[in-house]
């Protein structure tokens, strides 16, 4: 018997979670910074993973007091990434488990720190799978998401967009980055991580949930259909 509580509708991260995009964005950070003769290291990298692109560019250049200000940070980071963006592929079990939930009339929408361009750039080649979704709230452009993640406000924000405005514990969020998951949990939901290797064990207590990959979920133990 699972010792989870059944839930109704479901809320994807996008980067890290869904899409393979952490690696472009830790490549483009990267070279930023170091092209002013600082270091990237794991720690801030913790610290940005999940976080909207203007709290990341702020948080970026006040920790390693770069001489840009966070909207020139921006806009380096846009211009390496408008070139990556288009080939970005799927997450192992992203597919699977998004064509299963609304084949079986589960609502999904996703909850990313994305901007809307940002966003429609991303997942352009995946548009077919992407149309399944009933909403996106894209936490860099969106008005309403005051407070970016950790934060709980995009995932309450997310649940009320509903059609049938769910309670937040009805709704399973699935994440990748500590900051995700605490702003899920802190809304009031249960939340499944699925951890990049490089983050210690430590910072994933709070999930409800802990898989190597999404190809290991069960939607079952959710009170979910299962898979065939």
């Amino acid at each position: 018997m699972s010792t989870f509580k059944p839930v109704t509708h479901v809320i994807f991260d996008l980067d890290g979670l869904l899409l393979d995009s952490e690696t472009v964005y830790k490549a483009t950070h990267k070279k930023i910074i170091e092209g002013f003769g600082k270091t990237y290291d794991p720690e801030l990298r913790l610290k940005i993973l999940g976080t909207k692109e203007q709290d990341t560019a702020q948080t970026i250049v006040r920790c390693l007091e770069l001489p840009i200000t966070p909207d020139e940070f921006s806009r380096l980071a846009k211009e390496d990434l408008a070139i990556m963006y288009s080939n970005i592929p799927l997450k192992p079990g992203a597919q699977r488990l998004i064509e299963h939930l609304h084949d079986n009339k589960v609502p999904i929408a996703v909850a990313t720190s994305s901007s809307e361009n940002s966003y429609n750039q991303k997942t352009a080649i995946h548009h077919e799978l992407f149309s399944k979704v009933l909403h996106v709230v894209k936490g860099s452009t969106d008005p309403e998401v005051i407070n970016g993640k950790p934060a709980p406000d995009i995932f309450r924000i997310c649940a009320a967009r509903f059609a049938d405005s769910p309670h937040p514990s009805s709704c399973l969020a699935f994440e990748d980055a500590p900051n995700g998951v605490l702003s899920a949990t802190s809304a009031g939901m249960q939340c499944v991580m699925v951890p990049e290797d490089y983050i210690p064990i430590e910072l994933t207590s709070r999930a409800t949930l802990v898989l190597n990959s999404l190809l290991e979920f069960k939607p079952e133990d959710f009170g979910l259909p299962p898979f065939k």
